[in-house]
């Protein structure tokens, strides 16, 4: 039997989340069919990663997953829900799938919500109402899903959710192909220049990634850096008109968004991060992954992702100056950047591998449904 899973989205362009959720749908293979709610009905780039054969369709006219609190847009949700075996929700832009199922509880599925973190407007701090709006909401889903041990202790504390219902499941990745050369022309526009070290960036160019702060801390060091920012959104000419002040604008690379970071992350000497947000960022674990040191501010459970090794380069706070300095003390040090790379990958081949991810969501889902081992992978 076909299991038939909705998934809500606030947006379906490939960042974290959703890059972790095309995976366990590739992994399921003909075990399920598909639907796609964007709740931003042209953010759809995510489904290019979507493996042939997978069999899945993007919702057409679906209702809005945000607005004002509706009994008439809940139950035009709950509506579409009901013609599912189980619902998958994402972060706070699909949490009125939850409340939908809350209001509306005859013939529903079961619906297990998934949190990956704040956008800008939670990113320094959580906002009480919407703290118990996910209270009430959250009351009627059958879990919640949350990567970080960070995001584990909110959904205790400030969302006041049962233990039980509390899933903490590590992201993980393919690991094959990071340890591989690749080409310069991975990157489209790149040409490394000598003696100039490269700092690279996979991030959705939105103002919680704060790639503007990256700029000008590369852009502050004491010797010319490339800086490559891969990755699209609303911030590119912000981005832009940073290089532009700091006088690198002939150093900055934006190739737009790239798949398959096995193919260029080895370009990088130096993988930073500049967010105000993050939990459990899937392209530390690629750049971990592909060697590289890693620079970033002290943003969800970064710090214990990294080596021991490379901790002193993980900054107090997010001082652009702190991550500069960090920065440049990598930059000038090739040799002990080798040495923190390596532990890096191996602790990345050690905890991050994929098999245990997808394992763990297929157990999780399947005891949902009430059959543990429909979505389990042979």
């Amino acid at each position: 039997m076909t299991i038939r899973i909705l998934h809500l989205f606030s947006s379906f362009n490939l960042g974290g989340k959703e890059a972790r959720a095309v995976r366990l749908m590739n992994a399921f293979g003909d075990r399920a069919w598909h639907m796609i709610v964007s709740g931003v009905p042209d953010a759809l780039n995510a489904r290019e990663a979507i493996a042939p054969g997978i069999r899945h369709e993007i919702a057409q006219d679906p209702p809005p997953l945000t607005g004002k609190p509706s009994t008439k847009r809940y139950e035009a949700i709950a509506r579409l829900m009901q013609r599912f075996d189980l619902v998958l929700s994402y972060n706070w832009g699909a949490i009125d799938g939850a409340m939908a199922r809350r209001v509306f509880t005859k013939g529903m599925p079961p619906l297990i919500h998934h949190e990956d973190g704040f956008n800008e407007d939670e990113a320094n701090g959580l906002k009480p109402v919407r703290n118990m709006y996910r209270r009430v909401a959250l009351g009627a889903a059958h879990a919640l899903v949350v990567p970080s041990h960070q995001l584990e202790q909110i959904a205790l504390k400030a969302w006041k959710q049962p233990r039980e219902r509390i899933h903490r499941i590590s992201n993980g990745i393919a690991l094959d192909g990071f340890d591989a050369k690749p080409k310069p022309s991975a990157i489209p526009g790149f040409k490394r220049r000598k003696g100039e070290p490269v700092i690279g960036t996979v991030a959705g160019l939105r103002a919680v990634k704060d790639i503007p702060m990256l700029v000008r801390a590369a852009g502050g060091m004491q010797r010319d850096t490339q800086l490559v920012v891969v990755g699209e959104g609303p911030e590119r000419q912000k981005v832009l008109d940073t290089a532009e002040l700091m006088a690198m604008e002939d150093r900055l690379v934006m190739p737009g968004f790239l798949s398959d970071p096995q193919n260029y992350m080895g370009l990088f000497d130096i993988f930073a991060l500049s967010s105000k947000s993050e939990q459990q960022p899937i392209a530390v674990m690629e750049a971990m992954a592909a060697g590289l040191p890693i620079v970033a501010p002290p943003v969800g459970d970064v710090l214990h992702m990294v080596s021991e090794a490379n901790r002193p380069y993980i900054s107090p706070d997010w001082n652009e100056v702190h991550l500069r300095d960090r920065l440049q003390v990598l930059a000038d040090n090739p040799d002990g950047c080798k040495v923190i790379g390596k532990a890096n990958r191996e602790k990345a081949l050690t905890e991050f591998g994929e098999d245990a991810m997808i394992a763990a969501y297929a157990r999780l889902y399947g005891e949902a449904l009430g059959k543990p081992d429909a979505l389990i992978c042979a």
